[in-house]
């Protein structure tokens, strides 16, 4: 084994021991166990106790860390090697697929209860509505109100798109050499990824204040609803999770790591923004515009 580390003979390296994994497993059950207590309450706590979620979270954060960490310091050892990096290619594209999967869910919840109306006209009532056939013959259901696509959301689609573009050019400055631009590129992708999440926490605190998305005629708009705010709310933590990728490539950047030939760290972050990109335009075309006017 001593020998397989110190003189490999072969295009794969042997991982170095591990905690990560476990610690990481073991904070995500708390983070987890943490959200069911803070909405519900659980195991003798009461409903609205957050530290347990944070503190999961916390540990999620300082896994992710030292997880990453660990795998830039075995690219500084020469650890990856070709073959090495067509794995970590195969495991990001792998990863961004699982993704792709899990907003798949909540756009087939649109399109079912878009298209197939005569399922949607046997619901059984629900409420005190009058008639829930009539109520359910459109989606989204009669009495919501929705927002207006062609404000805060074709902005933040814009605000997406503009990113989209200037991190490509900050990936093609690194290919090149172009250091600089690179870091130009960067500096104004991650603005704008923070100003995409002020957009649509502006957009939330709207919806909320003014109750513009729930009227009292749609008393059980629960449906329509939660299926909007998992979908761009996911969305949105995505966008927030791509930026910070976005702020360590930055900062390793400012620190001389990356080469023209060897910057896979940045390349991943650079596929995951766009791919936070296309969702979004997907987000936009089918919620907000197609299946987002509202119904009277």
């Amino acid at each position: 084994m001593a020998d397989a580390h110190a003189a490999p003979h072969h295009d794969y390296h042997l991982v170095d021991p591990s905690p990560w994994p476990l610690v990481a497993s073991l904070a995500t059950t708390i983070m987890m166990v943490g959200a069911v207590t803070w909405m519900k309450g659980l195991f003798g706590l009461p409903e609205g106790t957050s530290w347990l979620f944070f503190a999961g979270f916390a540990g999620v954060l300082y896994a992710a860390f030292g997880w990453w960490a660990d795998v830039i310091k075995e690219s500084r050892k020469g650890d990856h090697t070709p073959v090495v990096s067509i794995g970590l290619r195969y495991g990001m594209v792998l990863f961004i697929a699982s993704e792709i999967m899990f907003f798949a869910a909540f756009f087939w919840i649109f399109f079912e209860m878009a298209v197939f109306n005569e399922a949607r006209a046997h619901v059984p009532e629900i409420g005190n509505w009058a008639d829930t056939a009539a109520a359910w013959s459109t989606w989204p259901p009669k009495g919501i109100e929705t927002l207006d696509a062609w404000q805060l959301p074709l902005l933040n689609t814009v605000i997406l798109l503009l990113s989209g573009t200037t991190v490509t050019w900050a990936h093609h400055a690194l290919q090149v050499g172009d250091r600089k631009a690179a870091r130009l590129g960067l500096i104004i992708t991650v603005a704008l990824g923070v100003l995409f999440t002020a957009v649509q926490f502006y957009e939330y605190a709207h919806i909320n204040h003014e109750q513009l998305f729930y009227s009292e005629a749609a008393v059980n708009s629960g449906l329509y609803g939660s299926t909007f705010f998992l979908a761009t709310g996911f969305h949105g933590f995505h966008v927030f999770v791509g930026t910070l990728f976005l702020i360590v490539c930055l900062i390793r950047l400012q620190m001389g790591a990356f080469t023209p030939k060897q910057h896979f760290g940045f390349e991943a972050a650079a596929w995951y923004w766009h791919f936070v990109d296309v969702v979004w335009l997907f987000l936009f075309a089918f919620i907000y515009v197609i299946f987002g006017a509202s119904a009277h």
